[in-house]
Formats: structure tokens, sequence, C-alpha cells
């Protein structure tokens, strides 16, 4: 099965979309740009989704739903916002079809024309604060946490799965808040949340900085983001925080009566992840063997696999097996299917990437043994029957770790220092990754940066520290470094 997936070596784009399709996690769609997520690839989102969910809710946020249609004029109001979106956007001009006169289908009626014209979401801040604006009228209404789960359109011309389709799924938190610095320190709160997700769930390391000028959310104050590096080199932007000051409480007329009875415009941030962490998972872990999925975001930890097939003596040791990984709260799938052999099931999984497969014959019974393989190393080991739980929760921990010191490691090798042009290119050509060069700060220079390699300024890191320097560009004085690289 692995031989229908083209090697990373050999074409890392192909190779992307192979996993994605024959690990049964998303295909194309008949709406151009759109995908279809299919039932093992919502499974891992759904995981991604309800953790991420407990952690917005255990800091205070709550859900709620917001019109999938924006009036046009509402994208006009904050000026930087629409300038920032008005490329991407699906627009809805008529409400109704009618037959066609010569019998050939539909046609859009041209009587049902909109008054106003309706813009598909690519983001909610506008239709949020215009709400908004009707629910705060005092500091005792602040702060408001909110979030919520939906999909957005962005017109995009070039798509791939997962990483930018024309249609995803996502979520984004919108709060307000009496205070610049209350909300400054959510921005942040969600940035660290967001960091402590990717690093401890999906095990992919990542660098939290803040966005240049050019590089920030339109009609946002400052975006704070998670930098992670993939595996052939190039950078995903995965997760950002936004803090947009009070550019849209103007916009919106947003304000409260403070404590000392004065009329304030409120602060507020959005922040959001979407299905493009999909994309990240796959391609921070997996193989040309497949996909490989971090135990904790895996919908089926373990699988177990009769050998030959199914029968009484297998069947009972399965359930005991099964009813001992259940009370540790590892998920386990018993395949019974009589129709596929062994061999062709060890790389069904192996491709689907569950973390650990059992294997369960007559004389494993017989010897008081289980066959335990593991994805993330193709280690095999026989391990006794008695205690097996005890030794799979271990290996789960093992194999979540295993895969995020690799993806580190991986990471931390390729972030290099330079401090000239020349060096810059070589770097970006021969080794990629992350590359700390001092830059002047203009957006001119940033811009010609990316003109002349394709490499963007991907953040400022937030532990960054002051260094004198000149930039790799110009040669102007600079304080910093930060980090460019070539990226999604």
């Amino acid at each position: 099965m692995s031989k229908e997936i083209t090697n990373r070596s050999e074409d890392y784009s192909q190779w992307y979309t192979d996993i994605v399709k024959k690990a049964g996690l998303a295909d194309h769609s008949a709406v151009r740009g759109c995908m279809v997520i299919k039932p093992h690839g919502f499974g891992i989102w759904e995981m991604m989704k309800d953790q991420l969910d407990s952690m917005f809710k255990e800091t205070g946020h709550v859900n709620a739903y917001f019109p999938l249609f924006i009036p046009k004029s509402f994208l006009s109001r904050e000026a930087e916002h629409v300038e920032g979106f008005a490329k991407e956007c699906a627009v809805v001009t008529h409400h109704r079809l009618m037959n066609a006169p010569n019998g050939g289908g539909v046609v859009v009626d041209p009587d049902s024309k909109l008054e106003e014209e309706l813009i598909v979401r690519p983001t909610s801040e506008t239709i949020i604060w215009n709400t908004y604006k009707d629910w705060i009228n005092s500091y005792r209404d602040l702060p408001l946490l909110i979030n919520q789960w939906a999909n957005v359109v962005r017109w995009e011309m070039r798509t791939r799965l997962f990483l930018r389709t024309a249609e995803f799924l996502w979520q984004e938190g919108h709060t307000a808040h009496a205070t610049k610095q209350e909300a400054i320190d959510e921005t942040l709160l969600i940035l660290n949340l967001y960091a402590k997700f990717a690093e401890e769930y999906m095990v992919m390391p990542v660098i939290k900085g803040v966005k240049t000028a050019n590089e920030r959310f339109a009609g946002a104050v400052d975006t704070y983001t998670i930098e992670a590096l993939m595996q052939d080199s190039r950078a995903l932007q995965a997760g950002t925080s936004h803090f947009l000051g009070q550019n849209f409480a103007k916009a919106f007329n947003v304000m409260f009566l403070d404590e000392n009875q004065k009329q304030e415009y409120v602060w507020a941030t959005s922040w959001g992840v979407s299905t493009r962490l999909m994309g990240g998972l796959i391609m921070t872990h997996s193989d040309d063997d497949g996909l490989i999925i971090p135990p904790r975001l895996a919908p089926t930890q373990v699988v177990i696999v009769p050998i030959p097939k199914p029968d009484p003596a297998i069947d009972e040791v399965a359930e005991k097996v099964m009813k001992a990984l259940n009370e540790k709260g590892i998920s386990v799938k018993y395949d019974t299917d009589r129709k596929k052999r062994p061999g062709f099931k060890f790389a069904e999984y192996e491709m689907r990437g569950i973390p650990v497969r059992l294997g369960i014959g007559r004389r494993d019974i017989e010897n008081g043994q289980v066959e335990v393989a593991r994805r993330d190393t193709k280690e095999k080991s026989s391990q006794p029957i008695e205690g097996i739980a005890d030794h799979i929760q271990n290996l789960l921990e093992e194999i979540q770790n295993n895969l995020f010191q690799k993806a580190l490691k991986f990471r931390d090798e390729r972030i290099t220092s330079v401090d000239n042009f020349d060096d810059f290119k070589e770097v970006l050509d021969t080794k990629g990754g992350f590359i700390s060069a001092h830059w002047d700060g203009t957006t001119e220079t940033e811009v010609k940066i990316k003109e002349l390699t394709k490499a963007t300024i991907r953040c400022i890191p937030i532990d960054n520290k002051l260094e004198d320097g000149k930039c790799i560009l110009t040669g102007k004085p600079s304080n910093q470094r930060v980090l460019f690289a070539r990226a999604y």
C-alpha cells in the first residue's frame, strides 16, 4: 500500500496529496477549490476541536454562532479590513432561481436581485461587532469572551487540501474588554494556549512571535503568531491571535459606560485556528509509508488484528484486552473483517496512522502474549497479555514524546543565523528552514527580500534579545533579528 505514495524526496507536494487521499483524510470536491473531509480526517479534526474547545472553556470563553452572510456595507466600515479581504470575497447578489425559458435547467431570476449584496463570511469581525453594540452598554457587560466554530470562504485561486481551500473549518474568538491591557493580556493568553495545544497535543514545535506591519491581520494593531516548520523546511503559520485595539469598536460605535460614568470605546481581540492544522500535523510527522497521528489526537489509538482471522479463542482475549484498555481511557478497535488478510490490514492501519497495532493469534494466546507494533518507529515486540493495558498506556505517551523530540530536533537544526544577503540566499536554497537575520524595519525592504527570494518574515520572536547589527539587504542599522522562511 505504501508503494502508492510518492517518496517525499522525489516530490514533496505529491507525497502530501497522496497521504491526504490514501489515508482517507479528504478528497477534492465537485466545487472548485473546496474539499470533502472524509470520516477519518474529520475524526482527527474533532479530536483537535474538542481539545481546543475544552481549553477555551477552561479560560472562561463560551461558544455562540453568528450568521454566514455579512451585508456588504459592514465590510466597508473598517478600511484596512475591507482592503485585506476584498479580493477573496464570495458575493451573493440574488435570492431566487427560476426555470429557464428554453427548458434548459434553471437560471437566476433577474427580479430577485438583493437590495444590498451579501458577503459569504471570510471572517466575522464585522457582523460580530455590529451585534456587540447591542450587547455592551456598561462595564458590567465586560469582558465579553465569545468563540464560534464555523466555516468561512476565501476565494483562493491556488488551493491545496487542508492547507489552502476556498472553504474551510475553523474557530474564531472575538472578545471585548474595558481596558487596553486586558485586551493585550487576552491576546497573549490565546497565543500561549495555541502554542500549548500545538506542542502538547499535535507535538508540533512552534515559535511564538509578532507579525510585521506588512504581515499583520487586516484591521489589527498587532498580530501574534505561532510558526511551525514542516519536513520540507518550509514554515507554516499555525495560528494567530490579534490585538484589535479600538478599531472595530469605533467602526461600529461600540461604547460602554465605565465605572466613572464616562463613555469609552471597548478594546477588542480576535483569534483563530483552522483545518490548516491538519496539514501541519501531516507534514510534521508522516513518512513515506503513510500518516502518523500523535496518540493524543488519534480517534483510534489502538487496533487489534486477529491472526489469521477471528475465532472464539481470539475473540475472548481481544475482548479482555479491549476492556482493560477502555478502563484506561484508551480508544481501541477490534478488526473482525474476514474479507481482508492480516497483511493487508497491517498496511492499511499503517497508512492511516493508527499509533499502536496489536496482533493476536492462537500461538500468541498459548504463550500468554500479544504482538505490539508502534507506528512511529515500526518496532515490534511481544508483551504479556496480563498488564498489557499499563504497557500500552506507557507506550502511547512514549510515542507522543518521541514524535515531539524528533520534530523539535529537526526544527532546531534548521534555525540558522546569517549576517549578509549572499549567505541568506545560500542557506535558503540549500538548507531552508528558519533564517535568523537583521532587518532594517521597513516594509519596503521586507517586500524587496520577498521579491528576490520568496522568503517572508515569519515573525519577530517574543523572546527576542536586542542585538546591534546591520540589515542583510540594505546595511542599515538594526537592533534585533527576525525569522525569515519560505512558507505555505
